[in-house]
């Protein structure tokens, strides 16, 4: 008899919804509460033929692809103890997703480049360590193109066509992300309001406010001094606005004394 994983991934794929999770450095791989979250989260999706990932540590102009075979993991942080940088993640890659995103954005007349070395970094690997930790789904990994919030939303919209052919797409990065408030006690009001703001612009689904976020958010300029890490909300909102989804939280909280919402994002 097939066991549960074999019936589901023998399942034809549905609409895939579009994610956002916060991501954590890589000592998230050490709190088991919130890996544990992200695994049901992971559990409760259809299972996705391949993931398209957009993390906040990768920016890079035009659109360029990663690699599409697999090679060895971006430690794109200092200092941690050697235990982190002996993560593996050896995801299969995925060639064919890779000619469909050349094919997608050429149609909307927007570049695209290649960068077949470059491995995933952590924004990428560490939420995929929790959620699909046999590393048996392919990935594949598009840069941020820069940080033009109209820019970020078209290249949403224009992969949201994957999300019919089964494709993960999964934006990583942070709703506030400032690490001069790591490690102070207590979650600053400032955190607050930003979150409860993106929270509320979210469920909306509120284009406008979100691209404007900097103008319109309350202290916007604190949650994010650089925002990269708000850039991937952008592309994982392009990818369903135009079928408007249900939206829903599957982890909030905060992290790192509360400096950093948790809140993560689905959209379908």
């Amino acid at each position: 008899m097939a066991t549960t994983e074999e019936q589901r991934s023998s399942t034809p794929t549905s609409r895939m919804p579009a994610l956002f999770a916060a991501h954590g450095a890589p000592v998230l791989l050490d709190d088991a509460v919130w890996m544990a979250e992200l695994a049901a989260w992971a559990r409760a999706l259809p299972r996705p033929k391949s993931v398209l990932m957009v993390s906040a540590h990768w920016e890079a102009r035009p659109a360029t692809l990663g690699a599409t075979r697999t090679v060895p993991l971006v430690y794109d942080f200092y200092g941690f103890p050697e235990r982190y940088y002996q993560t593996r993640y050896a995801a299969p890659g995925a060639p064919d997703l890779a000619a469909r995103v050349r094919e997608l954005l050429r149609e909307r007349d927007l570049a695209v480049a290649e960068e077949p070395t470059r491995g995933l970094d952590h924004g990428a690997y560490v939420p995929l360590v929790a959620m699909f930790p046999s590393a048996d789904v392919p990935v594949l990994q598009l840069s941020i193109p820069g940080l033009d919030p109209q820019a970020l939303f078209r290249l949403g919209r224009a992969l949201g066509p994957l999300r019919d052919e089964g494709v993960l797409i999964f934006g990583s990065g942070f709703l506030t992300h400032n690490l001069r408030y790591a490690f102070r006690p207590g979650t600053p009001g400032w955190a607050r309001e930003f979150d409860d703001w993106a929270a509320d612009a979210l469920t909306r689904l509120d284009v406008d406010a979100l691209q404007d976020f900097r103008a319109r958010a309350p202290a916007a300029s604190t949650a994010h001094p650089t925002w990269e890490h708000f850039a991937p909300v952008l592309v994982a909102v392009g990818a369903a606005a135009d079928d408007p989804p249900r939206v829903t939280f599957p982890i909030t909280g905060w992290w790192m004394d509360g400096a950093f919402t948790r809140r993560s994002l689905q959209l379908g």
